[in-house]
């Protein structure tokens, strides 16, 4: 919980470069995924060298932060690590680190430099926290993240589509990538537009349309199930406008369903099986059975690509477990599964004690998305809901919890009944 002190200087401490600071980090954590399909389908170098631009921009832009976060802050990292869900994210980097010591990786230099980047991602987040307030803070790397994001999904719709009519690149910028670029930006929109942070309905339109012609699956099976569950939740959106957006919802999909058809039909003759359920449930099964012979601290950081023999008959390289769970059972055995207890579950909790109201709605869908896409897919090196990302939604839920503002709410029976009181709900002025 934030102390008074904390909270007075929100209201007073709000640096411009700080902002912009944060808006370029937001803007990087996103535009970062194209940096290798550009390295090599543009400039034809290796893959490597991509790798290598990015993971040196990352630690450039931390430097940076570094640099101007010299002198008095707005907090410390001590009074941050009051937060569970921050300190989960410290124990986690601090495991991961250690297990580099014994993991089975191919090159423990490589591992070692996208561990160094992950940890720098948390460090930039963490420092930006510390010099400015975590309005201004939060909003502009949101905004970041949100345009950037754009910028990809135009990328996406400008390339020639994949074989089997999916967007992006197989290799370089996959149409999952694509897909949860969108939705987690999409989110991103939604918790500005309950905060009157600027007109963002078009960009969220624009966002989901992408998200649908990714043909991305797991992510649109989630993100349809984690809005269904804002709509019901969320009483601050009235009915006529929940009927809007069903309506358009179900507009655009009739508009793509001969996509859809066409799709399906090359996923059920002609597909890769390694990358259908059948082939996902061949992963499991061998990523679990290896995974039980080091169940206690699993096999390391970084320690299933090109450690894993490839699978079906066309050789499919996996690069993650294809589930979340068993992910960090593969990676760091009974640990790993406790530490994603511990960052999952302690966010839940901060977010479960929040009053209720759409910010609360919000953080909850979010991660209603991330456990949902968590049972197909997982992250080779972080979580489906990034370390840096876990800090910044902790403290912008201690942040909603603290200041403790509210705002009246209308609802639609009472519009029509005056006998009805108002619904009180939170949220952030």
């Amino acid at each position: 919980m934030s102390s008074n002190t904390d909270i007075v200087k929100e209201k007073n401490f709000q640096p411009q470069a700080a902002s912009r600071l944060a808006f370029a980090a937001g803007f990087f954590f996103s535009v970062r995924i194209i940096i290798v399909l550009l390295s090599v389908r543009v400039l034809g170098s290796e893959p490597r060298t991509g790798a290598e631009v990015s993971l040196t921009l990352n630690l450039l832009l931390l430097g940076l932060v570094c640099f101007y976060s010299l002198g008095p802050g707005n907090r410390t990292f001590g009074s941050m690590l009051q937060l569970s869900s921050i300190r989960w994210v410290l124990i986690f980097l601090t495991f991961s680190c250690c297990s580099l010591a014994w993991s089975s990786t191919v090159s423990l230099p490589t591992s070692s430099a996208y561990w160094c980047g992950m940890a720098a991602d948390v460090a930039i987040v963490v420092l930006l926290f510390c010099i400015g307030s975590v309005t201004e803070i939060s909003h502009s790397l949101m905004k970041g993240f949100i345009w950037s994001t754009c910028c990809l999904a135009l990328i996406a719709w400008m390339m020639p589509a994949l074989s089997d009519l999916r967007l992006g690149d197989e290799e370089f910028f996959n149409t999952n990538q694509i897909g949860n670029l969108c939705a987690f930006a999409t989110f991103l929109a939604q918790y500005l537009m309950r905060r009157k942070e600027g007109r963002w309905g078009l960009t969220a339109f624009f966002l989901v349309v992408t998200l649908l012609r990714s043909l991305s699956k797991t992510t649109i099976v989630a993100f349809l199930l984690s809005e269904s569950f804002l709509m019901i939740q969320d009483r601050s959106i009235s009915r006529k406008t929940k009927i809007f957006l069903t309506a358009a919802a179900i507009l655009v999909i009739l508009i793509f369903w001969g996509l859809f058809e066409a799709y399906y039909d090359i996923y059920t003759t002609a597909g890769n099986q390694a990358e259908t359920l059948t082939g996902r449930t061949a992963i499991w099964a061998y990523v679990l059975n290896v995974a039980l012979e080091h169940s206690w601290i699993g096999h390391g950081f970084d320690s299933m690509w090109k450690v894993v023999p490839p699978f079906g008959s066309d050789q499919f390289e996996a690069r993650h477990a294809e589930n979340e769970l068993l992910q960090q059972f593969y990676t760091y055995g009974v640990a790993g599964v406790v530490m994603l207890g511990g960052l999952y579950g302690s966010l839940y909790q901060k977010i479960r004690r929040l009053q209720r109201g759409p910010l609360k709605i919000i953080f909850a869908s979010i991660l209603f998305f991330v456990v949902v896409r968590g049972f197909a897919e997982a992250e080779p090196f972080d979580l489906l809901l990034p370390l840096w990302a876990i800090v910044l939604i902790s403290m912008l839920v201690d942040y909603t919890d603290a200041m403790g503002l509210e705002m009246t709410v209308v609802s639609p029976s009472a519009r029509s009944d005056p006998s009805n009181s108002p619904q009180r709900v939170p949220v952030l002025q």
